[in-house]
């Protein structure tokens, strides 16, 4: 009995959730600008009725009594454990404490980056480092983890800083050493084949209409989802309704196109999840680590591949017309959209300096968890590593360095490791599936994504939570998180 009352919770809870997803994705696509003072209310009254519905006290007497009769239900039954000790080990009071002096905190930060103006952001993030490092330790004793693993547990569940320090620091000595090597090789070809300017103006809606050809042809169902507009592009809504967006250029269409494949393979995890178990934590997608190695597979490992480009060049000159990019072949596309190049900003970074912005975040957010640094101290140990890293200094450049993420005005600690871990994930996965199908890359250049889809549903997109982050990679790959497929990626396309 007690195991068909946490099934019906399970149909309560998705429902709500269901409604916060739609109502969420609509106020960044379709809201008129009035009616957010209502929505605002709307969301939050739904959010505290799922709150109250997923912590109530009776939900542990009934897991406690539950008898589960399959695999699947032993499964589900441990995963719905883990997420209800997860939502109930923060006081209510804390909770609001928190959320109140993160709300501050973004707000502040909203205005006080684009000044630069550190020294006044500072007294609140201090305020949110030791709110942090409180959850920490709150979650620590619940989980009976180590505090920067227990924050991690809530992004990537399984990861531990005991395996992620090793992964990474193998990558940052790599990546030190290869960057200035990768530039080095690209400047050679530039010198013999400079890049061809793009031949702008682009129509949005011919833009429109050449991204969901893209989105059709590597799998996405329309009859489950849709794209629009936003400020910033998303994956969002429900896998039976996903809500995708982007935005648009007219002067250059390829960071659109990219955006648009991004947030496409986001969209193709959602709509690959065991619907029988969506009603339960074990039907949700298995953490960012892996819902970002879905994206970047789509966007790194295959939309950035020549094989792709001989297949998506005519859909350029059918969509865009005959003379949206003349004279281009797939080289020239190539040497656009994996240009590499040593810059400030984290999200505008390419896919080999890119790590080495999330280490960076993620060595300081350790140090800050643990004591070691103090939010004062942020600016110089910043700086200190992009210059070790990088080569370049942010020392008088706040806005550019330690201020540019949202991730720690709002109090997301834990989040960033998420990053590159997609990556290495994706590389990972390609690799095997290349083992797997010899004929990957040839039917990539003719358009045919069904085995590397059908490979990604039945390893990753059915299992969703049945295994923590490192066991599903090991399922998936036959071996732990291993940088050498990553590190091999970089090589084989910059070199």
């Amino acid at each position: 009995m007690s195991f068909e009352k946490l099934d019906a919770l399970g149909h309560r809870l998705e429902a709500l959730e269901h409604a916060l997803s739609i109502l969420g994705a609509d106020e960044a696509t379709h809201m008129a600008v009035g009616g957010g003072d209502k929505r605002a209310e709307a969301m939050s009254t739904l959010a505290g009725m799922y709150h109250a519905q997923s912590t109530a006290p009776e939900i542990a007497d009934w897991i406690e009594a539950a008898k589960p009769e399959t695999e699947d239900q032993k499964l589900a039954l441990k995963e719905f454990k883990r997420s209800y000790l997860n939502a109930t080990c923060l006081p209510t009071e804390f909770v609001e404490r928190r959320t109140a002096a993160t709300m501050r905190s973004e707000q502040l930060w909203r205005d006080l980056r684009a000044k630069g103006d550190w020294d006044s952001f500072l007294p609140a993030l201090e305020g949110v480092v030791s709110l942090v490092r409180e959850e920490a330790h709150l979650r620590a004793d619940a989980l009976k983890l180590a505090p920067y693993d227990a924050l991690m547990e809530q992004y990537d569940p399984g990861n531990r800083t005991a395996q992620l320090d090793g992964v990474f620091a193998d990558l940052k000595s790599f990546l030190k050493g290869f960057v200035p090597e990768a530039l080095a090789v690209q400047q050679e070809k530039l010198a013999k084949r400079p890049l061809k300017p793009l031949n702008g103006p682009y129509p949005i809606e011919k833009q429109r209409e050449l991204g969901l050809a893209a989105m059709r042809a590597v799998g996405f169902d329309f009859t489950h989802g849709s794209l629009a507009v936003s400020h910033h592009p998303f994956c969002g809504g429900v896998p039976t309704d996903v809500r995708m967006t982007t935005r648009y250029r007219t002067d250059e269409f390829l960071s659109s196109l990219m955006g648009v494949l991004h947030e496409t393979g986001h969209a193709l995890y959602e709509q690959g999840l065991p619907k029988s178990w969506s009603h339960w934590s074990l039907g949700k997608a298995r953490g960012m680590g892996i819902h970002e190695s879905q994206s970047l597979f789509v966007e790194m490992q295959l939309a950035r591949s020549p094989e792709f480009w001989q297949f998506a060049l005519p859909l350029v000159h059918q969509y865009l017309g005959a003379d949206a990019i003349p004279g281009w072949d797939v080289d020239d596309v190539l040497a656009q959209v994996n240009l590499v190049e040593r810059g400030y900003i984290r999200v505008d970074a390419d896919e080999v300096t890119y790590p080495l912005h999330v280490i960076l975040r993620y060595e300081l957010e350790q140090d800050l968890i643990n004591g070691k640094l103090e939010a004062a101290q942020i600016p110089e140990a910043w700086d200190a590593k992009m210059t070790e890293y990088l080569g370049i200094s942010t020392i008088n450049n706040p806005k550019d360095g330690p201020m540019q993420d949202v991730h720690w005005p709002g109090g997301a600690f834990g989040y960033f490791p998420s990053y590159t871990l997609g990556a290495m994930i994706a590389a990972q996965q390609w690799a095997t599936l290349e083992q797997a199908q010899p004929n990957l890359r040839a039917d990539i250049a003719k358009g045919d994504f069904t085995g590397a889809n059908q490979w990604r549903a039945e390893n990753i997109w059915s299992q969703a939570s049945r295994y923590s982050t490192p066991d599903l990679i090991t399922r998936a790959t036959g071996e732990p998180l291993n940088a050498a497929h990553f590190k091999a990626h970089l090589k084989k396309r910059y070199l």
